[in-house]
């Protein structure tokens, strides 16, 4: 879509949704391009790594925290 300068602040909210539509909207002055109105992608939020890092400590034996108590739970009370 080709619109006159002069003519598109009047439509540009129009223009602005057919952009996000994907339409290439060219704003022209006397019939030169002088600006061209496209999609553009969303951005991504960016991550940040190690920000907790230091705030908690994870213990030695993590892997087998409540192993006793979870197997109880699975198998009943044990003979022990």
């Amino acid at each position: 879509m080709t619109v006159e300068l002069q003519d598109a602040g009047m439509k540009l909210a129009e223009l602005a949704d057919s952009a996000a539509q994907g339409e290439d909207v060219i704003l022209v002055r006397d019939g030169k391009p002088v600006a061209k109105l496209t999609m553009m992608p969303p951005e991504k939020p960016k991550r940040r790594l190690g920000q907790l890092e230091g705030m908690f400590e994870i213990p030695d034996d993590f892997d087998t925290m409540f192993e006793k108590e979870i197997e109880e739970m699975f198998y009943g009370e044990s003979s022990e």
